[in-house]
């Protein structure tokens, strides 16, 4: 393995993303489905981009998001869905518009009970706990997260009610009608607000492996 020459060193200045530019092309820039690289593009389960090259916008989430809905329904998955973010800078801006569209379209969704940062495989532990005690109502999941990327990307991953990654022809299918959004536009695909749709989550607590309700609200987050 080769150790950077940085390793162990302050930041170059050089290296630092800038957040509040990313933040902002999140919401502002609109992607053009006509442009290979500014579609839906999933690699090992997920979609991965940046806001300034118009590959990881607020309308890639909104338009995923909708299609994962509407996989559930076709492949009959009744259950929660469990999510979770990292820290890279756009996950949080994406963690809100998933969490929009999912309360509108009715999906029980848990989060976690401390609003943290979720580990990749506390999403996956979690989908195969209640998998094992609920058969009759499989539970899936979304990490907000493009792993290992720079961190001027961001990310938006898709485990199936196996636990993840998902395979091929789910992928295939979450992404072709996610493009298919895409192209009609995203702008009558149902929303609810951001605070309203994080405050009636259902908060997880991944290590007693049991759900609670919010006792409180959080102020609103940048959205709609």
């Amino acid at each position: 393995m080769v150790i950077s020459e940085r390793a162990g060193r302050p930041a170059d200045l050089t290296t630092l993303v800038d957040v509040d530019a990313l933040v902002g092309a999140y919401y502002e820039r609109l992607p053009d489905p006509t442009v290979a690289a500014e579609l839906v593009a999933f690699g090992t389960s997920g979609h991965r981009g940046s806001s300034l090259t118009g590959s990881f916008n607020e309308a890639h989430i909104v338009a995923t998001t909708a299609a994962i809905v509407a996989f559930r329904q076709a492949n009959r998955i009744g259950g929660p869905l469990f999510m979770g973010r990292d820290t890279h800078a756009l996950s949080e801006p994406a963690f809100v518009t998933a969490l929009e569209v999912l309360h509108a379209a009715g999906v029980d969704v848990r989060i976690d009970h401390l609003e943290g940062f979720t580990p990749t495989p506390a999403i996956s532990h979690a989908i195969l706990t209640w998998n094992r005690e609920h058969p009759d109502a499989l539970a899936d999941g979304i990490v907000v997260t493009p792993s290992h990327n720079p961190p001027g990307d961001g990310g938006f991953k898709y485990d199936p009610p196996t636990g993840g990654p998902a395979d091929s022809p789910t992928t295939v299918a979450i992404q072709d009608a996610a493009n298919a959004l895409l192209v009609d536009g995203v702008a009558d695909i149902a929303r609810s607000s951001g605070e309203r749709a994080r405050a009636v989550a259902v908060r997880h607590d991944r290590d007693r492996a049991r759900p609670r309700r919010a006792r409180g609200r959080r102020p609103a987050s940048r959205g709609r």
